[in-house]
């Protein structure tokens, strides 16, 4: 835990592993406000500098003078502990609308800063929000909004906070209030939040059945982009296996409980049709429906629910005319070409994307966007993954410039590992089993810069040097023992 100790070591490890109270640093801004007169900020400045000259850990203290009150008697410390104060005489004596107007003071200082709701934390919020949140269960939908606005905040980055009592009324306040679109997008975000790394939160949310109110939210709320995008979230958190305290996961459970129990691919693809011009929505779908894509039936239902075809129609479209701001656009053709790389891990998927012009599509925007070196990368991993065992695949890319593009990209972004090894892994591909495509992928200076990226990058030494073996490149072996014959004793 942390301590005031003081190490008498002095070493690196310990010293920064060193953690103070709030008390401990408000005392000593007080210290500096009344024995050496330096104003608030100079104080606070003061008490920092001394603090992490001694190696001390200050990530979680609120760092702003205490305020005193005019009779010199010190008032809660810190804005967001007097605005607790207030919200828990407020509750006590059922006085809705004060709860209201304290919890959203109580927001304003959560966003401030993470250390703000760390503190909060450790003074009891959470049961506090969660007695203002039954007081509003009476039916006061405003201090419900705000009560989970509230629980969301506290809960960013603290999911070991919520309880089963609060679990279970989260799951109870989804359900009740399904078609509010402002209270869904709060509790969604609630349950994001106790969820991520949190493998018990998740399994438990899950049981007490979570999982069709998110589907839910997205196919009742289709054109709220907010509850979209928040549900979309929550949906691949639950996929995710995060929580170092867990030995094994329920991800890949998860993920079938939402395909095959609660229709998660059509909501999905259905959800994707609403919003042709939203491109952050539409990343958060396609990115969900990567983590879906965890079974070969599942990949082929995208295929067959039309999902392919609004891929490969996005894909077409971010080539066609600018959506937004570039890194949004960059950030949904990354997403877009990861589903598509998703889907192809099943065989015949790989042929229904070659066939409705995907690999077209793939190349056409890896020459667009050679700029962005994720978007050289999924086109190449997603091409990478087109070709394997598949010759007639690797031709259809060879004759529309996909090996081309590839080296394209891997002398546009020499310094990222990642493009270089898929680019590597590509040609391989192409080659593999046909080695006709040998002679021209060498005349366009692949051999170059292969060895090129298996000399910078040590991420790329086996993926290189099989590239070059199967272009039919002489690849000098590592020589294991360098030694003399002389050193090894008879």
């Amino acid at each position: 835990g942390c301590c005031d100790t003081h190490s008498s070591l002095g070493n690196k490890v310990t010293m920064a592993s060193r953690c103070i109270t709030q008390e401990t640093f408000d005392a000593a801004v007080l210290e500096n406000i009344e024995e050496f007169a330096m104003g608030p900020e100079e104080a606070v400045k003061e008490a920092v500098e001394q603090f992490e000259s001694q190696g001390v850990d200050l990530r979680n203290i609120v760092k702003m003078a205490p305020k005193v009150s005019a009779d010199g008697l010190q008032e809660p410390a810190h804005g967001i502990l007097q605005a607790l104060d207030d919200l828990q005489e407020s509750v006590a004596c059922s006085r809705p609308q004060e709860a209201l107007a304290h919890l959203t003071r109580f927001c304003d200082q959560c966003k401030q800063d993470k250390a703000c709701r760390f503190l909060a934390a450790q003074k009891g919020a959470y049961p506090i929000i969660l007695s203002a949140w039954k007081l509003a269960a009476a039916g006061d939908q405003a201090l419900l909004l705000q009560a989970l606005n509230a629980l969301s905040a506290l809960t960013d980055g603290q999911p070991d906070l919520l309880d089963a009592q609060g679990l279970q009324m989260l799951v109870a306040t989804l359900a009740q209030h399904a078609g509010a679109a402002d209270l869904t997008c709060s509790g969604i975000r609630c349950v994001r939040h106790a969820c991520l790394r949190h493998e018990q939160n998740r399994q438990g949310l899950v049981e007490a059945g979570v999982l069709p109110l998110l589907t839910g939210a997205i196919a009742r709320h289709g054109r709220h982009a907010d509850v979209v995008r928040e549900a979309c979230w929550a949906l691949r958190i639950m996929t995710f296996d995060d929580d170092i305290r867990v030995p094994f996961g329920h991800a890949h459970d998860h993920a079938k409980m939402i395909v095959q129990e609660n229709r998660g691919l059509k909501v999905l693809i259905e959800a994707a049709r609403a919003f042709p011009d939203n491109p952050g929505v539409l990343s958060e779908l396609c990115s969900t429906l990567s983590r879906l894509a965890v079974r070969n039936e599942f990949c082929q239902e995208i295929v067959d629910l039309g999902g392919l075809g609004v891929l490969v129609a996005l894909l077409a479209n971010c080539n066609d005319h600018q959506v937004g701001a570039q890194s949004r656009l960059w950030d949904l053709v990354k997403q877009v070409l990861s589903a598509l790389r998703a889907i192809a891990g099943n065989d015949d998927v790989k042929d229904a994307i070659v066939r409705a012009g995907g690999t077209e599509s793939i190349v056409a925007t890896m020459t667009q966007h050679l700029a962005s070196p994720q978007v050289c990368e999924q086109s190449c991993a997603a091409l990478c993954v087109l070709a394997l065992r598949k010759p007639e695949n690797s031709r259809v890319i060879m004759e529309g410039g996909g090996a081309l593009a590839a080296l394209q990209a891997m002398r546009a972004h020499p310094q990222e590992a990642g493009v270089q090894k898929q680019a590597c892994m590509l040609i391989r591909n192409l080659v593999a089993r046909s080695q006709a495509f040998s002679k021209p992928i060498l005349e366009l200076g692949a051999e170059a810069l292969i060895t090129q990226a298996r000399a910078a990058h040590r991420d790329c030494e086996d993926v290189a040097k099989a590239a070059l073996r199967d272009l039919g490149c002489r690849v000098e072996l590592q020589e294991l023992w360098t030694g003399q014959k002389g050193d090894l004793a008879p």
